[in-house]
């Protein structure tokens, strides 16, 4: 069906256009698309870029909001042979024709702003050609790489695809980059669109080949943000650790504290950052300076862990060594009495035995045997077999003085068995030589085991504080050369 309309036949009263309209829907079949069945159908695309609202790291997507306005031929909707003739009509004039289903492969969440009424319009021309345009608000996905943040650059695409095969419709932008407006306006808080480009492509699935159209931005991140935010604050911390080496090894409840409060502030600057970010399992750049940050500070407060180990430690062996020099010479004179002491019980106790022998050799002259017998049945067998005892008599008279039968004689009478008779030197317990030996395996093991271990005599613990003052701000300078020329040089 064709309705011919002349220029002055558009200049008519609504009556007609109303007429017009519903002539051109009289008999008009909606779930054909134009040309159907012969080639596939031109849909050409343009965006006009509104607003880039958020970009979120956490959620990997990105929202904004545009313009989408798609043209196409329709022959049946043809009402005058000039093409500059048109008619604008409302969104809902798009429910009675033929439309592109169009959308967007990428979108998380979409909606269609409807301030003052839906933000949708159709424009019909004299010669058929439909333009079809709506304004929406889409959140889409945006995989982005994060082992640079925040130094990184970010690509997001805007995917656009359409529901029939190649061989039915073919999508295309309008006029390539003219397609796309308004990018040039845009201003983001923490990114700069560094370029964009359009993209047409196809993508093959199981049911057929499918159009796509693509727009890539390539966003740069500002840094501003994350030096003052971040940077700065960890390099003052880091800086400020320092100012304990600077501070007397004897304050330790100062350099305790500044150590500590350093620590902790960096772990809340850590959480700070990670808290923005997803719970991804790759290092990130901000990552390994506040990691390498942590450890500078952790370092310096074991710095003086350091210094304090070696001055107390080193007065406490000094006092230790005195101390063991006062016991050794009490000692020694003890000992020396105790010798004197041991030397007169011995003469008393032979003495004793002396008596008692000849007191038993005068009664008992009539049978020796059974005097060696009475003797052999004292109370030195039970204390012979006693558990973890062994009395050993020791020969005083080594020259002979003494009759030999005191030194064959296997006991001694019931009246010199008391334990105050005998000496403690006499009575040794077999279970102290082996507490004796278990002491001496003690020191060996001990020694062999910090025979490989032995930490550098330091007599002036002032020059480890020394040492730290150059080597701590000279390591801290070449991470920070090193890091920075890695990140930002290309």
């Amino acid at each position: 069906m064709e309705i011919n309309c002349s220029a002055s036949d558009a200049l008519l009263p609504l009556t007609n256009t109303s007429a017009t309209i519903e002539a051109l829907l009289d008999g008009y079949d909606i779930r054909l698309r134009p040309n159907f069945g012969g080639s596939a159908l031109d849909i050409g695309i343009e965006l006009i870029i509104a607003s880039f609202d958020s970009i979120s790291e956490v959620n990997m997507d990105y929202t904004i909001t545009i313009y989408l306005n798609q043209y196409w031929k329709d022959d049946r909707l043809a009402f005058n042979s000039d093409s500059n003739i048109s008619m604008t009509l409302t969104g809902d004039f798009a429910e009675k024709i033929w439309v592109p289903d169009t959308f967007l492969a990428n979108d998380k969440n979409s909606f269609l702003h409807d301030v003052t009424e839906k933000n949708k319009m159709i424009r019909l021309f004299g010669d058929g050609a439909v333009i079809y345009g709506m304004r929406f608000t889409t959140t889409l996905a945006c995989m982005m790489d994060l082992h640079h943040y925040p130094l990184d650059t970010q690509n997001c695409t805007v995917e656009i695809e359409n529901g029939y095969a190649k061989h039915d419709l073919d999508l295309h932008w309008k006029s390539e980059k003219n397609a796309v407006h308004g990018i040039e306006k845009i201003e983001l808080p923490q990114f700069s669109i560094v370029e964009y480009r359009t993209i047409e492509k196809v993508e093959s699935l199981l049911s057929g080949d499918y159009p796509r159209l693509s727009l890539s931005f390539k966003l740069d991140r500002n840094i501003g943000y994350f030096i003052f935010q971040t940077y700065l604050p960890s390099i003052l911390i880091v800086m400020l650790s320092w100012v304990s080496f600077w501070i007397n090894h004897e304050a330790t409840s100062a350099r305790v504290a500044l150590g500590i409060t350093t620590v902790l502030t960096m772990t809340t600057i850590s959480n700070g950052v990670r808290s923005s970010l997803p719970r991804i399992s790759y290092v990130k750049a901000i990552d390994i300076y506040m990691v390498m940050c942590f450890v500078f500070v952790f370092a310096a407060l074991l710095e003086y862990a350091a210094v304090n180990y070696s001055y107390w430690g080193a007065r406490a062996k000094k006092k230790a060594k005195k101390n063991k020099d006062r016991g050794a010479g009490k000692f020694m004179g003890l000992q020396r009495k105790e010798e004197d002491i041991q030397i007169c019980d011995g003469y008393y106790f032979y003495l004793k035995i002396l008596f008692m022998f000849l007191y038993y050799m005068r009664i008992e002259q009539t049978n020796e045997n059974a005097a060696v017998d009475e003797i052999r049945m004292s109370p030195i067998v039970a204390i012979r077999n006693h558990q973890g005892t062994k009395i050993q008599i020791e020969e005083e008279d080594k020259k002979g003085t003494l009759p030999p039968n005191v030194n064959m004689a296997p006991v001694l009478p019931r009246t010199c068995m008391s334990r105050g008779y005998i000496p403690e030197t006499l009575v040794r317990r077999k279970h102290s030589i082996n507490c004796q030996k278990k002491k001496k395996e003690l020191p060996y093991i001990k020694k062999q085991a910090l025979k490989g271990f032995r930490l550098p005599k330091i007599k002036d613990v002032n020059k480890i504080d020394r040492l730290a003052r150059l080597i701590f701000p000279l390591l801290f300078f070449i991470f920070n050369v090193s890091y920075w020329a890695f990140y930002l040089l290309p």
